[in-house]
């Protein structure tokens, strides 16, 4: 089969089209025909690597964690799922990815394919929508039965126009019932933000709590953390209401001073979407929150994210948007047209 691979680690330059076997299924896999994939920042992460140059430890490496596609083939203990079932699904880090013309996948972290999407805008929702719903649910506490109320607590999403942010922000409001503040700094993103339903957008390139005090608010009660946080923890920090929440979506690469949150009594955790494959800690509640999604998006309350598709010849560019940080939403990548 083809696929998108590299041999060595580097810039987008490094990706070119591979042969490479098909995928054999293991005992719980299913083979997927993929029809799209999707791009996220891990793509981009794990291309790069630590040296640029240096070689791949197994090449070649396929990158890619968010598909849509048909079941092809299962391994001989799949319960769930049959040859010629749509699905979508993020995948495991540890396994080759999806730029590929097949791709195996547990079948526990796989959920049929919202019926009222196209296979592209399916594999644009996976990876960003359990990131998200795992750091509201699972480690934020926030009851996805939650429903607004007179005095709903106030999420801050930050990086709202990105691929978690986006997804983030209908999660919150429309399923937990949360009054949502986004941060943006373009007018297309800011725009972007107010579509998806943020009840405000603040620049997160300006002072974060003078501008909630210009609107009257206090503080927030959860901060999601789409970027790096040695870069903006102190400002972060700074509008966390006590008994407040902040979830962190990337490892911070330096010392963080956590003393604000001490005295607030607040929490701080961190969101790694590859975590239940990588330790086969309860993987299948993945699947079940993808069902859970699939659900939502067929009955209207969540809204796709794709906002670009390219034929995935295109990778390199589609890497290049990604990395330039000018992307809104999720570039989507062609397998099938």
């Amino acid at each position: 089969m083809k696929a998108i691979g590299q041999t060595i680690h580097g810039g987008p330059e490094v990706l070119h089209f591979v042969d490479v076997p098909e995928p054999e299924p293991g005992p719980r896999d299913l083979v997927v025909r993929v029809h799209a994939t999707a791009t996220n920042p891990v793509d981009t992460k794990v291309r790069r690597g630590a040296t640029a140059g240096a070689a791949v430890a197994a090449p070649p490496l396929i990158l890619g964690w968010d598909a849509s596609g048909v079941v092809a083939a299962t391994g001989s203990d799949v319960e769930h799922f049959r040859v010629g079932d749509e699905v979508y699904f993020a995948g495991d880090v540890t396994r080759p990815g999806s730029y590929a013309e097949y791709v195996a996948v547990d079948e526990r972290i796989v959920a049929r394919r919202p019926r009222t999407l196209s296979h592209r805008d399916a594999a644009a929702i996976p990876l960003t929508a359990l990131t998200a719903w795992e750091a509201l649910v699972e480690n934020m506490g926030i009851a996805p039965t939650d429903r607004s109320s007179e005095h709903a607590r106030t999420l801050l999403v930050v990086g709202g126009a990105g691929g978690v942010g986006s997804i983030a922000i209908q999660i919150a409001r429309q399923v937990c019932g949360l009054r949502v503040i986004a941060t943006a700094s373009r007018p297309e993103t800011v725009a972007w933000c107010a579509r998806l339903g943020a009840d405000a957008v603040i620049d997160h390139t300006k002072p974060l709590a003078e501008q909630l005090r210009e609107r009257g608010d206090d503080g927030v009660d959860f901060v999601l953390n789409t970027v790096q946080p040695t870069q903006n923890l102190p400002q972060v920090l700074e509008v966390v209401r006590p008994f407040g929440h902040v979830c962190g979506i990337v490892a911070p690469n330096g010392p963080l001073d956590l003393g604000p949150l001490f005295r607030r009594r607040g929490h701080i955790s961190f969101e790694y979407m590859f975590a239940r494959p990588l330790f086969g800690a309860a993987p299948s509640r993945q699947g079940a929150i993808l069902a859970r999604v699939a659900d939502l998006l067929d009955q209207g309350v969540l809204l796709g994210t794709r906002t670009a598709t390219m034929p995935w010849d295109q990778v390199q560019a589609a890497h290049r948007l990604l990395e330039s940080g000018r992307s809104v939403g999720k570039t989507v990548l062609e397998v099938v047209p």
